[in-house]
């Protein structure tokens, strides 16, 4: 019977259904191939085209935040360098996050973490007028005069929260996310956008029911 999740399948329609449930629980591909009986570059494929797929379904659903907003950046990459301390450090690769809280996440590669950089992205995705929470870094100076109530939390003074005002919501977000990439043991930096956008899409929709969300819409759009 035709796989009408597939395109030009080789595999038949249940088989599949059994790869996309290993693939919602989080399972490696090495794992799932040997469950399902698939060759580990087959399995692969299909979970590179899930990947693809949910880029591009996180990228639609972006809207911009209003309400509270923790702000933050990360840095992703091989381990620190000995001797190199900072943001940046060590050649790793740097994200912004935007945390609705109660909400979503957005997230960002940036070139660097200059003001220059990070402002264009917080203008484009949190509305004017917004609460907007930030650690002491100086490219968030000047949120105040772009029309956002901006609230400061100094991790250097060792300040972590002092009540509403912490980013605990988005440094919770980098946990997941590094905890999640830490079990495919690296991946290609050509693929890290695809796995980045991958856990701001499981985040969003920690709620929901990831194998029917997905499945409805290759049923309408197949891979």
């Amino acid at each position: 019977m035709k796989n009408k999740y597939i395109k030009h399948a080789h595999i038949s329609e249940g088989l599949f259904r059994r790869v996309l449930k290993l693939f919602c629980a989080d399972i490696p591909a090495r794992t799932t191939g040997g469950l399902a009986g698939l060759s580990v570059q087959g399995t692969q494929q299909l979970y590179d085209g899930l990947r693809l797929r949910i880029m591009e379904l996180a990228l639609a659903e972006a809207r911009p935040f209003a309400g509270e907003v923790e702000i933050d950046e990360s840095y992703f990459g091989a381990r620190r360098v000995r001797g190199k301390r900072g943001r940046g450090a060590g050649g790793k690769t740097p994200v912004i996050g935007l945390l609705k809280r109660g909400g979503k996440v957005f997230t960002e590669i940036v070139e660097n973490c200059s003001k220059q950089a990070l402002m264009p992205i917080i203008k484009g995705q949190v509305l004017s007028a917004t609460t907007v929470y930030t650690d002491g870094w100086k490219s968030y100076d000047g949120l105040v005069l772009g029309g956002y109530k901006h609230h400061r939390i100094h991790h250097h003074q060792n300040q972590f929260a002092r009540g509403k005002n912490h980013v605990n919501g988005i440094e919770s977000f980098w946990s997941f996310t590094k905890l999640r990439l830490a079990k495919l043991r690296g991946i290609r930096a050509h693929y890290f956008f695809l796995h980045l956008k991958e856990s701001e899409w499981r985040f969003n929709h920690r709620h929901d029911n990831l194998y029917l969300l997905l499945l409805k819409n290759l049923r309408s759009n197949p891979l």
